[in-house]
């Protein structure tokens, strides 16, 4: 890898948010999800839950590879499998629905551990959403139309919660592990090897601090013989 290309994974890592995430109900277009995964790139987000059928999520992977290489999506069957390990982790739960009770989404400390709850195309949050939701928020709007396409709403509200953990300061210091650290600038440094490795149980070889496979020649000779380490059989990945 270039110098520029390691500075930029580290600079990207350095940004990524672990407390922050969005869930979609049944957002089922897969534009609008590739799309939402582009603004959740952009916020520094590292994981997306999706609430999708088996079909759609086929679809989604098939054209949106792209979108996604930086940002986890995790298929979820049911709402309640989505917000119930969040939940127990403390996020609070925002919900993007128009609602009696809805408030100005500005009005929201993001800085809290915070899970964005989107709505499908037409028929917008689900019911068992809005039940789950702590907060509803809106978008302000003047003209006749009274909503939004659900990923240019994702990007305002986005943009409202960088510029809140902005001013904190929680993009200015590390936030995730080593370990998680290592893997992902491994795993985006070198996709060919990562898939590799994946496709056969192995551990990935170490970097050195010019970012490349150290001592490559004896890596793959042991990937050859047999001796390379597999996935379980050590403390590391």
């Amino acid at each position: 890898m270039t110098p520029q290309r390691i500075a930029r994974l580290r600079q990207v890592l350095n940004a990524r948010q672990p407390d922050l995430t969005v869930v979609t109900d049944f957002v089922h277009k897969q534009r609008n999800i590739a799309a939402i995964v582009r603004n959740c790139d952009a916020a520094g987000i590292m994981r997306v839950h999706a609430v999708l059928g088996d079909e759609e999520y086929q679809v989604f992977r098939g054209t949106a590879m792209g979108s996604h290489h930086w940002v986890a999506v995790d298929r979820h069957a049911t709402l309640d499998s989505a917000l119930r390990p969040l939940r127990a982790r403390g996020y609070q739960l925002v919900a993007a629905h128009l609602s009696d009770s809805s408030i100005d989404f500005r009005e929201v400390d993001y800085t809290r551990p915070t899970a964005l709850l989107l709505g499908a195309e037409r028929r917008g949050l689900s019911a068992a959403g809005e039940s789950a939701a702590d907060i509803c928020v809106g978008i302000p709007m003047v003209g006749m139309v009274g909503s939004l396409n659900v990923s240019v709403a994702s990007g305002i509200i986005l943009a409202e919660v960088y510029r809140q953990r902005q001013l904190a300061g929680l993009y200015d210091e590390t936030r995730i592990s080593r370990e998680e650290y290592d893997r992902l600038f491994f795993e985006w440094g070198h996709p060919v090897v990562r898939e590799f490795c994946r496709a056969r149980g192995l551990c990935y070889p170490a970097l050195n601090e010019e970012g490349e496979i150290e001592a490559p020649a004896a890596w793959y000779a042991s990937v050859r013989d047999g001796t390379a380490p597999i996935l379980g059989e050590t403390d590391s990945e």
